[in-house]
Formats: structure tokens, C-alpha cells, sequence
């Protein structure tokens, strides 16, 4: 039972923290919950067709289906988290000053909610998938308690994915949505370390030296504050050089994407002309005599 409980709070933990910071990024957008409750449903959909089709996935690319497989939900949800990031953050200050106002409805564009909406999916896909496969092992194996340590996994990974979705929410208005952001990147470039590593184990990429440092030492990947950096800021104990390339590429292609963005939208505020208010004409208009 202990062991179903702690492979299932690891995986449901990894999903819940992307769902919790996707959610937290989303603060104040309408029907925003229909979009992550819809990405949670269509990821486990998907983790059960999956499962379904474990034999065939395995034996792709030579006994590899699995690595390539993650590698590829991983690199479409570092693409759809990047385009949202590059969006809001043209708009995080538009968006701010709309959530001040009472009763407000914050739109960021049916789009980048569609964007979001995949990346839940597919983080609920991978770790469901995941959870589906593994729990079919240990079962053929001879595990018992399957139904407890479910319960156990699934609500204490739900658990700490609120906590976090909480504690967010207390960060300033006019901070909010920066900070958000970083964290998507953060995120983007971690998922996108994690792709060259699952690429790297199918040998469809180089490793770039295995290990370029050790970290275990002072953090391990298996303990609970590793597992959670490894999620949130893509930490690794042992990185490979290749890992350390596409994180220094994601994060890096995104902070220029923002900077873009942001100065692009910026300027073309600068450069409108401004207009008179309507209320504003009658007093503007040149006043004409009436004398004879």
C-alpha cells in the first residue's frame, strides 16, 4: 500500500504543481475553470488510451516509445507554456489594473486559454500515463492495497499543489502576474531539460558529458524538497550537459520573447495618437457668436 502511495503522491504531485501554477497564472480570467477542469479530464482520458496501448508505445523506436513519447508531451507543453508567457507578458499590466476594478471580466484571449488548456492535459497525460503503467507493474507483481494507497497519494499530491495555489495567491496584484511568469519559465525550461534527458536515454541525442556536477550531496532528486524544485525550476542533482543546453535555451529564448513583447506593445501605445474623451467634445468645440 505505502509504495502505491508514495509513486502515486509523486506523480500527482508533479501534475498538481503545473496545474496549480497554470491556474494561478490564469487568476481573474473567465471561465478559466472550465479550461483546466476540461485539460484535467481530456490528460486522463488520454493517460487511459495510453495505458491501453503500453505494448505497442514500448516497443516504438527500438524499445524506446516511452522515453520518445515523454520527450515529445513534454517539448509541445515548454512550446504552449512559451507562447503564453511571450503573451501575458505584453499584457500583465493591462491585466493588473483590470483585476483592481470590481466585478471586472479579464480576457486574455481564447487562444492562450486553449494554449493553457493543453498544457494541463498534457501534464495530467504524462503523469497518468505514468501512474497507469507503473501501478500495472507493481500490481503484476503482487502489491496489495491498491484502492488506500491511491486515496492516500492522489489527495496528499492535491494537497500540496493547493497549498502552493494559496500561498501564490497572496503575492501583490501589481507583482502578480511577473512573477507567475518567471515561474513559467522557469517551469518551460525545466520541462524542456527534462525532454533532452528522456531524448538522450533514447539516443536521439547526445549526452554532452554525463554529469556535469553532483549535487546529491546537499539536495537529493528522491527527496521531497528535490522533487519539488525539480518541478518547479526543472532541478536536477546530476545534470547532463545537453540538459543544461536546452535549459539555458528555453529560459533564454523566452526572457527575449518577453522583452519583445513587452517593448513591442509598449511602443505601439507610445506611437497611437491620443484621443479626446466623448463626454469631452462639447467642451472642446470652438464656441461660435451669436451677436449680429
Amino acid at each position: 500500500m505505502w509504495g502505491i502511495a508514495l509513486l502515486v503522491f509523486r506523480e500527482v504531485l508533479e501534475a498538481a504543481l503545473i496545474v496549480t501554477i497554470v491556474a494561478a497564472a490564469t487568476r481573474g480570467v473567465q471561465a478559466r475553470g472550465w479550461f483546466i477542469g476540461g485539460g484535467i479530464v481530456l490528460g486522463v482520458v488520454g493517460a487511459l488510451l495510453v495505458a491501453t496501448f503500453a505494448g505497442g508505445i514500448a516497443d516504438m523506436a527500438s524499445g524506446m516509445g516511452q522515453e520518445v513519447f515523454n520527450a515529445g508531451v513534454l517539448l509541445a507543453a515548454v512550446l504552449m507554456i512559451g507562447w503564453h508567457v511571450v503573451w501575458m507578458s505584453g499584457h500583465a499590466r493591462e491585466l493588473a489594473q483590470h483585476m483592481k476594478q470590481v466585478g471586472s471580466a479579464v480576457r486574455t484571449g481564447a487562444s492562450s486559454l486553449t494554449m493553457l488548456l493543453a498544457v494541463v492535459a498534457l501534464a495530467v497525460l504524462r503523469e497518468g500515463s505514468e501512474i497507469v503503467l507503473f501501478l500495472y507493474g507493481m500490481l503484476a507483481g503482487g502489491a496489495d492495497g491498491l484502492y488506500a494507497g491511491l486515496a492516500i497519494g492522489i489527495s496528499s499530491g492535491a494537497a500540496l499543489g493547493f497549498a502552493l495555489y494559496f500561498g501564490l495567491l497572496r503575492i501583490p496584484v501589481r507583482h502578480f502576474f511577473t512573477a507567475t511568469n518567471w515561474m513559467l519559465v522557469l517551469l518551460a525550461a525545466g520541462l524542456a531539460a527534462n525532454a533532452a534527458r528522456y531524448l538522450a536515454q533514447a539516443d536521439l541525442l547526445p549526452g554532452w558529458q554525463a554529469q556535469v556536477w553532483d549535487s546529491s550531496w546537499l539536495l537529493t532528486d528522491t527527496s521531497l524538497p528535490g522533487r519539488i524544485l525539480h518541478i518547479l525550476i526543472g532541478y536536477d542533482a546530476r545534470p547532463s550537459g545537453m540538459m543544461l543546453a536546452f535549459y539555458l535555451a528555453t529560459a533564454g529564448l523566452l526572457v527575449l520573447g518577453m522583452w519583445y513583447s513587452k517593448r513591442h506593445l509598449a511602443g505601439g501605445h507610445a506611437g497611437a495618437a491620443p484621443q479626446p474623451a466623448r463626454g469631452a467634445a462639447a467642451f472642446t468645440a470652438p464656441v461660435r457668436s451669436t451677436r449680429a
